[in-house]
């Protein structure tokens, strides 16, 4: 257990644990996933079956919580273990962000922290 513990140190935001389901796009397909995890930085999906991209391939992906309206992004995939997926967003329109922001604040632990990591995604 002390093993996985600093790279948890290392995070610089938040995760939060959410059930919802998630659309994978990229150029050659499209897959259905479970949400595992977010932040405001990064997302944690299940492998689905057949999605066999490499590190760094691009998707568009939508994310639904609580039948929600869907928040959509550009992400790129980080790193691919047998069972999870592991994205980190760098395209989102001003919509999704107000709504994941929101999604966010409404679920974090220390919403204190959640201000000081959004000010850090201004720098």
């Amino acid at each position: 257990m002390e093993a996985s513990r600093p790279s948890r140190e290392r995070r610089r935001f938040q995760r939060i644990t959410l059930q919802g389901a998630v659309k994978l796009y990229a150029r050659n397909g499209s897959w259905p996933a479970d949400l595992i995890d977010l932040s405001l930085r990064g997302v944690l999906v299940s492998h689905p079956a057949g999605c066999d991209q490499a590190p760094g391939t691009r998707f568009r992906m939508d994310l639904r919580i609580f039948e929600n309206l869907p928040v959509s992004m550009g992400v790129s995939l980080v790193r691919a273990d047998p069972t999870q997926l592991a994205f980190t967003w760098d395209r989102i329109d001003l919509d999704s962000f107000t709504r994941l922001k929101r999604l966010l604040e409404l679920n974090v632990e220390q919403p204190e922290l959640l201000h000081r990591e959004l000010a850090e995604l201004g720098r």
